[in-house]
């Protein structure tokens, strides 16, 4: 799939800065932050524009936001452009990636009644293959 292919499909307008956000989600096979997506982008676009695009994104569910903590959001493209089932996402404490473990299904989780789930977010922390080669030598 393509960025405009998305953009037609959520029916939004296709603009330089969408296209380029959604062409570096799709060409990588872990999440970025915003400003590793902003320094890929062929263009520098300003700081309005770049925000509102990205928050248009993520409004229509084109982008998912992965929370590491207060200091570390990440973006990935989300499920419903991707075909994933939900899955885990795993973040290396050494060099920060943050993968999607595509492999880890999620369980699914029995709300007493009356409970309405909206997300589910699987964050699982520890050391990449990468890093424990570096850094474990065992």
């Amino acid at each position: 799939m393509k960025a405009i292919d998305v953009l037609n499909i959520h029916n939004l307008k296709r603009t330089s800065c969408r296209e380029g956000i959604i062409d570096i989600m799709l060409s990588t096979n872990q999440a970025l932050s915003e400003n590793d997506i902003r320094n890929q982008l062929s263009y520098n676009f300003d700081r309005t524009t770049f925000y509102r695009s990205f928050k248009t994104l993520e409004e229509h569910k084109i982008i998912h936001k992965i929370i590491i903590d207060n200091q570390i959001i990440k973006y990935a493209i989300d499920k419903s452009i991707t075909d994933k089932k939900g899955h885990a996402h795993f973040f290396c404490n050494h060099c920060h990636i943050v993968k999607c473990l595509d492999s880890v299904p999620m369980q699914e989780i029995q709300l007493p009644d009356g409970y309405a789930e909206d997300e589910i977010d699987i964050l699982i922390k520890g050391t990449c293959p990468t890093c424990k080669k570096k850094y474990c030598n065992h």
